[in-house]
């Protein structure tokens, strides 16, 4: 491991929202935030994937670059809230 892979930090984000997508994709859309809300990291998986098996944990850690700007303050507020009751009933590995 280099240094450079040493020193990259990351941000624990947690899910705040999963849907299904409105068309024939079969996607499952999954949303994490920060703990203020503030940030946010969408992931698509399709539910028709065959042997690919991949878990949907209460939290992940990602890069900072890779998380997006929450501009709307109500958005905000409610992935905030969301993320403080997803922190209170799991901890960050668990399945759900």
């Amino acid at each position: 491991m280099s240094e450079s892979d040493e020193s990259v930090e990351t941000e624990r984000v947690w899910l705040v929202e999963r849907t299904y997508s409105d068309d024939e994709q079969n996607i499952i859309i999954l949303v994490y935030a920060t703990p203020d809300g503030s940030k946010y990291l969408r992931k698509e998986r399709s539910l028709t994937s065959f042997g690919d098996v991949r878990d949907t944990t209460a939290a992940l850690e990602a890069k900072p670059g890779s998380l997006g700007t929450v501009d709307d303050p109500e958005q905000r507020e409610q992935y905030a809230a969301e993320v403080e009751r997803t922190r209170e009933q799991y901890a960050p590995d668990d399945l759900i």
